[in-house]
């Protein structure tokens, strides 16, 4: 006879119970192994739970903006380490249709003003992302894209796998990560302030954005007010689409009419260069506005992953004081790493930077940029180099799968594969844009696995013959 047991969460623990949980492994073996007639009881010890985030919005129903007020708490190994005010809010875009959904957050004093405070580690900040992957089954897209751009000293969100709690109702597992904006820890810029409008004051810092228009927008769609447009075409593009460069940081509400003036021709004058018959012209050329580096690892991150959405959404780039223009941080690669079944996002041979070529129609289309600067001898140069210099480092079989293999150790330790996949029934389930729908979760990390063997393959002989 089976017998499941239920595992008691963390706020149950903290009022009632001690540090043993009880978990009947038969559950995680239907899910990662297959079916399994013995059952076997396992001990899961506090310090291998995941940490507990449990929020209490006391009665208050939480929307896509504004953030409310609401209480959250947050334990490791069965210790508080956090408790205080928050505001909380939906956050993404397409995101927001599944039933699992994302959170923003913003830590508060006990007078509801925005409080800087660190969190499981990582540096003190005030607005914090609660990602719930759903689509993404593997549950680690994220973290692994994110682990991988800092293993190669490219800053990207902080990253750790929690399990959430929402008025007593738990949601599952979710990655707690920082949001991206201008910090000394996050994206390291000037901070420019609305009386700096001339002069080298003026030149940075700045934060742009390729995306689709979400939250307070200043107004409907891409307008004036919140972003600039780019005076070049997209390549391919059918539909008379065009390239719209969001503002970031300032944001559209605080930077000046000088500051706008002056990032867009900064951006404007870069595209003409690259246009030009001169491109290549170490001084009349592109090299004179962009840091050429950060643009060869957002393409190699992009192009490892195959990101479906890659240079076109979530698109970040930066301009500190006095500098060239930056690509990156890496953002949202939820789609990416074959889950996508358009647009060949599934595919492990073909170039993420040739969307347009696939989907010429699509609202959101990939700048000129990265066909013009594979035009470039000196860029292909670099661009072999550093992939190949990576291919023995970061971008190791070695390194990626056995990353992978320790995001699936500390799951299944904590319980956690069991706990979410109970709570979301959706393994072997085609949820949009699935390219691949596994029966079990090890079906889905295998999947995974074999993807990126694949892909690198794939990638080793490409770049090399560019």
């Amino acid at each position: 006879m089976k017998f499941k047991f239920i595992r008691y969460r963390l706020h149950f623990y903290l009022f009632a119970f001690s540090s043993i949980v009880i978990l009947n492994t038969n559950c995680i073996n239907n899910l990662e192994f297959g079916t399994e007639n013995n059952v076997e009881d396992v001990v899961i010890n506090p310090e291998d739970r995941l940490p507990q985030i449990i929020v209490n919005t006391n009665g208050g129903v939480i929307v896509d903006e504004p953030k409310i007020n609401a209480q959250i708490t947050i334990s490791k190994a069965d210790a508080i380490s956090f408790e205080g005010n928050i505001g909380i809010e939906f956050r993404g875009a397409t995101s927001q249709t599944f039933p699992k959904k994302s959170y923003g957050l913003e830590t508060r004093d006990e007078n509801n003003e925005d409080l800087n405070v660190s969190l499981l580690g990582f540096p003190e900040e005030e607005d914090w992302i609660l990602y719930g992957p759903y689509s993404d089954k593997s549950l680690m897209r994220n973290i692994l894209i994110y682990d991988l751009s800092r293993d190669i000293d490219r800053y990207a969100s902080r990253s750790i796998f929690v399990e959430l709690t929402i008025n007593n109702v738990y949601e599952g597992v979710y990655v707690f990560m920082e949001k991206l904006k201008r910090d000394n820890e996050r994206i390291n810029i000037n901070k420019l302030k609305d009386d700096e409008n001339s002069g080298e004051d003026l030149t940075g810092g700045y934060i742009l954005k390729i995306d689709k228009t979400a939250g307070s927008n200043l107004g409907e769609g891409y307008n004036v007010l919140n972003s600039f447009t780019s005076q070049y075409a997209p390549q391919n593009a059918t539909s008379g689409q065009e390239i719209n460069f969001l503002y970031e940081y300032p944001k559209a509400g605080n930077i000046t009419t000088q500051q706008k003036d002056y990032i867009s021709t900064y951006v404007s004058n870069f595209e003409d260069a690259l246009a030009s018959d001169n491109f290549t012209d170490s001084n009349l050329g592109y090299n004179a506005f962009i840091d050429k580096a950060s643009f060869i690892d957002f393409f190699l991150l992009n192009e490892l992953s195959n990101n479906v959405d890659g240079y076109r959404l979530s698109t970040f780039m930066y301009k500190d004081k006095n500098e060239k223009l930056k690509m990156g941080p890496i953002w949202d690669f939820n789609l990416a790493f074959g889950n996508a079944d358009y647009c060949s996002g599934g595919n492990t041979n073909v170039w993420a930077y040739k969307f347009n070529e696939r989907c010429s129609s699509d609202f959101w289309q990939i700048p000129f940029w990265w066909d013009r600067l594979l035009q470039d001898p000196n860029f292909i140069s670099q661009l072999k180099q550093r992939w190949n210099t990576l291919r023995v480092g970061a971008f190791s079989e070695a390194s990626i799968l056995a990353k992978i293999d320790a995001y699936t150790n500390t799951l299944e330790r904590a319980g956690a594969i069991e706990e979410n996949f109970d709570t979301w029934n959706i393994l072997g389930i085609y949820l949009w844009p699935n390219n691949f729908v596994g029966n079990t979760y090890v079906e889905e990390t295998s999947y995974l696995k074999n993807w990126v063997l694949d892909r690198l393959t794939w990638l080793d002989g490409a770049i090399n013959i560019l």
